[in-house]
């Protein structure tokens, strides 16, 4: 199953009767809709084509023809070799091992697939530019966002990243324009996050969200949206696969970073890592 897919079936429960039919018709025929137009959709699945139209942007895309080619796209994409897999009582470790190993590269490979390049691009415009770059997160995603605060740092980019809701909006609310939010949640409904991110758009900030593919707060309320998979399952999955997608966006962000500004930034890392290594203390020392 695609990402698109995947979060079409999961919101079609949340929608009015009319978006509902729309979304388990488009759902169970997802590989004939590249082929169709608007109007014709509109003829087989009982909605009107504003319906469409709306349905389709609410799916952060910019209208029915972007839907279908991004579907198309993604439907084109060869089958992943690997499924998830969730945890098992008793297994063998020589299963463990393989699973996880599994699912964090089917995690990679879902999330890389679905990557939309013109935000991607915005998004580092913004980061580039950026005088300020606040992170905002809460448990697992609080520790991706300190995993790229600590990536910026290194280059000598001024961050702050804190799981304390209370010290985000304080953060927040010192932002203005010029200055870049960022809100990481992968189910895009953290409160704590939505908060934060709300806070820093209204002074004025950049906003960027990083949440599971779908429709959800954070990402309706961020400027640019960036995506992770949504397709790993099991009762543990936020915190497994899910994280690795995460990671795995954010070193996309951080390596596109240092690219564009190569020769300034390459020589911080190194004069980091020569200051880190001068005043680490040896054990017993």
């Amino acid at each position: 199953m695609s990402n698109i897919v995947h979060a079409i079936r999961e919101r079609a429960g949340r929608l009015y009767k009319k978006e509902r039919t729309l979304a388990e018709y488009i759902a169970d025929h997802a590989q004939e809709i590249p082929l169709m137009g608007i109007t014709e959709l509109a003829e087989r699945s009982g909605a009107s084509t504003a319906t469409i139209t709306r349905f389709c942007k609410s799916l952060h895309f910019n209208g029915f023809t972007d839907f279908k080619l991004k579907l198309a796209q993604e439907l084109a994409q060869p089958p992943a070799d690997n499924t998830y897999q969730d945890i098992v009582a008793g297994n063998p470790l020589h299963s463990i091992v393989s699973a996880i190993e599994a699912n964090h590269l089917r995690s990679i490979t879902d999330t890389t697939r679905m990557i939309d390049f013109a935000m991607l691009r915005s998004a580092l415009t913004v980061l580039r530019d950026g005088r300020q770059i606040d992170l905002y997160g809460i448990a697992t995603s609080g520790i991706v966002a300190q995993d790229f605060y600590q990536k910026l740092v290194r280059i000598g980019k001024r961050a702050f990243a804190s799981t304390d809701p209370h010290m985000q909006i304080t953060s927040a609310s010192s932002l203005g324009p010029g200055d870049v939010a960022i809100g990481i949640s992968y189910s895009g409904e953290t409160l704590e996050t939505i908060d934060a991110l709300r806070c820093a758009k209204e002074r004025g900030a950049a906003t960027i969200s990083l949440t599971k593919y779908g429709t959800n707060t954070l990402a309706s309320l961020a400027d640019i949206q960036l995506f992770a998979s949504s397709l790993e399952e099991g009762m543990r999955r936020g915190d497994l696969a899910s994280r690795i997608a995460q990671l795995h966006v954010i070193d996309i962000l951080f390596m596109g970073i240092v690219s564009e500004r190569f020769d300034d930034y390459v020589p911080r890392l190194e004069q980091s890592f020569q200051a880190v290594k001068k005043y680490r203390k040896e054990k017993g020392k």
